[in-house]
């Protein structure tokens, strides 16, 4: 009978009360909106493992870069996690199997005669000796997983560790993400330093000439003081774009996980690099965006849980098995004749909850829903970053020529109309109009090319970082492709 109960039991270890899963139905688009006849293109081999940031072609850049994924603090906290969720999957695995306990002990008993310590001691007095009691026992306890519950708990561990792995990663994209947009801002503010120093030396110059006329009789004082206001303004924002730098600076420092105190960027020569980001397709996308591989897992886990609280309606049967040794000899306790052997079966049903597992159902299905409701929406939300970030390369594109048009005629301008001042032919008012356009337009030319070059990074982002699958969505996580981040 025991046999026929046992393969019964087995028999009954392969259901699973889980909706069989499937990942949310998405709509794709053929091509993105913003990116018409885009054709795909094949990146290095560096930028297809995810370092692109070698695509902007500065060295210390790439150092930076290197840094982030090992001090970043913030994504050594999802590093942390990724580890307890592999370990969460290593605890719901071991429940498929018996629990084996081992126990043992000794204990001495002396009998009771009224005389003292001392006479048990020394023997006097005829005092009864004492005896000891060995016991030695193995027990074995193993929860059948009957309805699922178990299994379903290692697929609802395994989804929340690739779920965890995908977080890992898209904390490391985005802190890369962050220290290449704030050193791409220092650069271009170095870049205006020199604009600056170089447009106040001129402005010192005009001081010197204005002063000069005016000593001679030539011109108004005005022409000094609005000279001097030029020199002044120009100096400003001098000072200002220190404070912004070092603000900046400060931000890089926390994303390689140095301190502030002691890190220090000093002033290179601007690298006006605009990469050419290499092309994902639109169906690539929910593969190689980590947060929605993450997001995807989490639906998978919640339909887990769904299984898991529909087993609740069931027996939980438990199997036990043990054998147990006691003498008062030690080299009789493995003996066969003082073992004791004992086999059990226990079950426990729940008869009445007043709606307790129904609600928890609910629960899970409710749970399940708004899981593929954040999957969608994670989606929606990487087309729309996709889609913002190709218009704004493209647009960004012709700003920049733009601006470099206006910052040549401007440059022209300045030119013909400072001559003319030195020969009498205009007021300073006109020196000091031709002047601030042409300062507003050579920096609103170095900023065309920073917000290009931010785009780029944004653009890279959206699309993943990666130019190959980072996580399977209908798989397990890949670890391989997560070690050549980490």
């Amino acid at each position: 009978m025991k046999p026929v109960l046992l393969l019964f039991v087995l028999f009954l270890a392969g259901c699973n009360l889980a909706p069989k899963y499937h990942t949310p139905a998405i709509t794709l688009p053929m091509n993105y909106k913003e990116a018409p006849g885009w054709a795909a293109a094949e990146p290095s081999d560096a930028v297809a493992r995810g370092e692109w940031w070698i695509l902007f072609n500065d060295p210390i850049l790439n150092e930076l870069e290197s840094k982030v994924i090992i001090t970043n603090q913030n994504v050594a906290s999802f590093r942390a996690a990724y580890q307890a969720a592999r370990a969460l999957v290593i605890t719901q695995r071991a429940a498929l199997f018996p629990l084996i306990s081992l126990t043992g002990s000794r204990s001495r008993s002396i009998p009771f005669t009224g005389q003292s310590d001392s006479s048990f001691v020394s023997g006097a007095g005829g005092a009864l000796s004492a005896s000891s009691n060995y016991m030695f026992g193995i027990g074995a306890s193993w929860e059948p997983d009957l309805w699922g519950k178990l299994s379903n708990a290692v697929s609802q561990a395994e989804a929340g560790e690739a779920a965890s792995e995908g977080d890992l990663i898209n904390a490391a994209l985005s802190a890369q993400g962050e220290l290449a947009a704030n050193y791409i801002q220092l650069r271009g503010i170095d870049a205006q330093r020199v604009l600056l120093d170089r447009i106040i030396e001129d402005y010192q110059r005009a001081l010197v000439i204005a002063s000069n006329k005016y000593e001679v009789g030539t011109v108004a004082r005005s022409d000094v003081f609005q000279a001097q206001t030029s020199l002044s303004n120009a100096l400003a924002l001098r000072q200002d774009l220190d404070r912004q730098r070092a603000v900046l600076e400060h931000a890089i420092a926390v994303l390689t996980g140095e301190n502030p105190s002691t890190f220090t960027l000093a002033p290179e020569t601007w690298q006006p690099v605009v990469p050419d980001v290499p092309v994902t397709l639109p169906a690539t996308l929910l593969q190689r965006r980590p947060d929605i591989a993450a997001a995807e897992r989490r639906v998978a886990a919640a339909n887990a849980s769904i299984g898991i609280q529909r087993a609740a309606y069931f027996p939980q049967i438990t199997l036990t098995a043990g054998v147990r040794t006691t003498t008062s000899v030690m080299d009789q306790l493995f003996k066969a004749s003082t073992s004791l052997w004992s086999f059990g079966l226990s079950g426990v049903e729940t008869l009445l909850d007043f709606g307790a597992r129904r609600g928890q159902v609910l629960q899970a299905k409710a749970l399940f829903d708004q899981a593929v409701a954040l999957y969608r929406q994670t989606v929606l939300s990487a087309f729309q970053q996709v889609e913002d970030n190709l218009a704004a390369t493209r647009v960004l594109a012709d700003v920049t020529h733009s601006q470099t048009e206006a910052a040549n005629a401007a440059a022209h301008a300045q030119t013909i109309i400072n001559n003319q001042y030195l020969s009498g032919m205009v007021d300073y008012s006109q020196v000091i109009i031709a002047q601030t356009t042409a300062l507003n337009a050579q920096q609103a030319q170095i900023q065309a090319v920073i917000n290009q070059q931010a785009a780029a990074v944004a653009l890279i982002q959206a699309i993943g970082g990666h130019w190959s699958p980072i996580l399977d969505i209908d798989k397990k996580p890949l670890h391989n492709n997560l070690g050549d981040l980490f």
